[in-house]
């Protein structure tokens, strides 16, 4: 029986290769030392988070790479990456209360919600008022439901509701209790024109809970003033207590690597530290903990790290008046 010829052979038929803004990357050398940990990567625009994670694995020598959270291509900003034994900690990292600056862009509506969309409506918008503006943004802060954008990447029937908006399909996303514990006014409101279009421009700040859109936040706020509005810039500046001053370029990590220094990684005992109360524990205790054995009673509220001789052992929660290992490093 005559075999399909392989796809690796019709190099007519593959897709261009994406170019990326840093370039070629180095390897590490073959003696570097495998390590677990966090890199913050300050994302370049126009790349996925898919793409830093594969810069890292290149930059790093290893697959076990993974990202806290999600960034739109059009948006910057703190990227957490955990590295080895550290991804078992991202769902910890990407559940903080995050930070954003953003410019909101109100008379044009997008099928995405931001720049990256096709103009959906236009119904222009001469000017604003900051008092007016303050005013509604105060509707949108504190704990509300928000729609999630149709664009997300929540999973919707086993699809992400982006690769279903590609293909032309409607979501029907629910409402969802997230928390924006600030969103406020930066500046004056600018009157602009785009195509021909009166519209306003606003530099905003946001502080909010994991879950949160800041498209959708847009969305809401020009729906309110009976405007439209969409994001045409978007900035992450703080994931939990991780910032933008402790991040570094996916470029200046290939510097690094080009000059044969170790990458810049925050340790897994200084992330877990970051994230979770510490909890002393003895050898004997380690011992048993790794083994998935508890240990007697500590004041614990919610998840604990348990530390001994100054190396994370465990995550630990309180189950029937002990100590239970969660997650064993």
């Amino acid at each position: 029986m005559a075999r399909k010829a392989s796809s690796k052979n019709n190099s007519a038929e593959r897709l261009p290769r994406k170019e990326m803004p840093w370039g070629q990357l180095p390897r590490p050398a073959d003696d570097t030392e495998p390590f677990s940990g966090l890199l913050c990567i300050d994302k370049d625009k126009g790349v996925t988070s898919h793409d830093i994670v594969a810069a890292v694995r290149r930059l790093a020598g290893t697959r076990k790479v993974g990202h806290a959270g999600t960034l739109d291509p059009m948006a910057t900003g703190v990227l957490c990456v955990g590295i080895g034994k550290a991804t078992k900690l991202l769902q910890y990292v990407s559940a903080g209360f995050k930070e954003y600056t953003a410019t909101i862009r109100f008379g044009i509506t997008t099928t995405t919600d931001d720049a990256e969309g096709e103009i959906v409506e236009t119904a222009g918008c001469a000017a604003l008022s900051a008092d007016v503006l303050v005013e509604q943004m105060s509707a949108l802060t504190g704990d509300i439901m928000q729609v999630p954008s149709s664009v997300s990447a929540i999973k919707v029937q086993g699809k992400r509701a982006y690769e279903l908006a590609r293909e032309g399909k409607e979501t029907n996303l629910q409402a969802r209790p997230v928390t924006v514990s600030v969103f406020e006014l930066c500046g004056e409101p600018r009157s602009d024109e785009y195509e021909g279009v009166p519209v306003v421009d606003i530099d905003v700040r946001v502080e909010c809970s994991a879950g949160t859109y800041i498209r959708a936040l847009a969305r809401d706020l020009g729906a309110a003033l009976g405007t439209g509005a969409h994001l045409t810039a978007l900035r992450r500046t703080r994931v939990g207590k991780w910032s933008e001053q402790d991040c570094a370029s996916i470029s200046a990590l290939a510097e690094y690597v080009g000059e044969g220094k170790p990458l810049p990684y925050i340790s897994l005992a200084d992330t877990c530290a970051g994230l979770f109360e510490v909890i002393e524990v003895s050898e004997d205790e380690a011992r048993r903990l790794q083994h998935g054995q508890f240990i007697d009673m500590r004041d614990l509220e919610g998840v604990g790290v348990a530390f001994s001789r100054g190396l994370p052992i465990a995550l630990l929660e309180t189950h029937k008046g002990q100590l239970k290992p969660n997650l064993v490093f």
